[in-house]
């Protein structure tokens, strides 16, 4: 007869076979201990329908975790969790109420790729990445959603230091082709529902990176990953380069950042031009003193703005959409 030992034995061996992971195994995946391996919890996003639990525990097991100095951000102007209810917090709230409607099929009409949302603005120093980032804040706030914050502006990127941390492997990495794949290079981050994707380490050809088909490719391909993901893109300024008007091209929605004040009216017709084919165009106007819109003489008739300009740099966004 045989032994009870000799029968749990044989079941582990059933188990290993058919690719369990048992305790004190290691993951040839991951290089992760099983009792390291993670779990699908709470915080972590439901796969779509078209990707298996395996692939999306792949994902969230080979990431790298960081973790974000909140009361620093929150010290210099961002929004994030625990902040109180501010001006900039309820600006943001209005902000990105139409951009998630249209991602998830709610707007006054179906958006393809609606889930990605580039961040861009005429000229640099308008505050686009401090916009980026603050809409990224925000929509990791929402209870069904997850958010992916991309720093596509590959040659100079921003995101990360504005974060305060260092700058990674990341989206550059994943485009030259070395074998690098997405999930190795995801940063998860001490915000639950927020997920990073530097720009990567540098490249001479990195503006070509950014307008290749491995580009195109790895964008359709984070639209339909997951369902309940918004990834947000900080991109160059459009009259700089030619490739933002490339990644505008792939994009649901264009979200373009203008100095109140201060960016020329001529500038910001020809960037709005420059993008015609994009299905979305929606404008922040940013650091709005608080007598209004009226008093810079744009005559774009963006609705509404408020807020209060600050003296440091681009703290004090204030919006207006259209």
């Amino acid at each position: 007869m045989t032994s009870s030992i000799e029968k749990a034995a044989q079941r582990l061996e059933q188990l290993r076979k058919a690719g369990a992971v048992l305790p004190g195994d290691k993951v040839a995946s991951t290089g992760v201990a099983a009792s390291e391996a993670p779990v699908l919890s709470r915080g972590t996003p439901a796969p779509h329908a078209g990707v298996d639990s395996h692939t999306a525990l792949a994902e969230h097991g080979r990431s790298k975790s960081v973790q974000l100095d909140l009361t620093a951000l929150t010290a210099n102007g961002f929004v994030t969790p625990n902040a109180p209810r501010s001006a900039t917090t309820d600006q943001y709230r209005v902000i990105k109420r139409p951009l998630l409607d249209n991602a998830t099929g709610k707007g006054a009409s179906l958006v393809a790729n609606g889930n990605l949302i580039m961040v861009t603005s005429a000229l640099p120093g308008e505050g686009k990445s401090f916009t980026a980032i603050n809409l990224a804040m925000s929509l990791a706030m929402e209870l069904d959603h997850t958010v992916m914050l991309v720093d596509a502006d590959v040659t100079r990127p921003t995101v990360m230091t504005k974060l305060g941390l260092p700058q990674a492997a990341g989206l550059l990495d994943v485009l030259r082709g070395d074998k690098t794949e997405l999930a190795d290079v995801l940063l998860r981050t001490n915000i639950d529902k927020l997920t990073l994707l530097p720009a990567g380490l540098a490249h001479e050809r990195a503006t070509e990176l950014l307008a290749s088909d491995a580009m195109t490719s790895l964008l359709q391909e984070m639209s339909k990953r997951y369902s309940d993901r918004i990834i947000i893109f900080d991109s160059p300024p459009l009259l700089l380069t030619t490739e933002a008007r490339v990644l505008a091209s792939h994009m649901g929605q264009v979200v373009i950042v203008v100095q109140a004040g201060q960016t020329l009216q001529s500038d910001v017709e020809h960037a709005l031009s420059t993008i015609e084919s994009c299905p979305i165009k929606l404008m922040v106007l940013n650091q709005v003193r608080s007598h209004g819109l009226g008093g810079y003489g744009y005559g774009y008739g963006y609705g509404y703005g408020y807020g209060h300009e600050r003296n440091a740099g681009e703290r004090g966004a204030a919006s207006a959409m259209a």
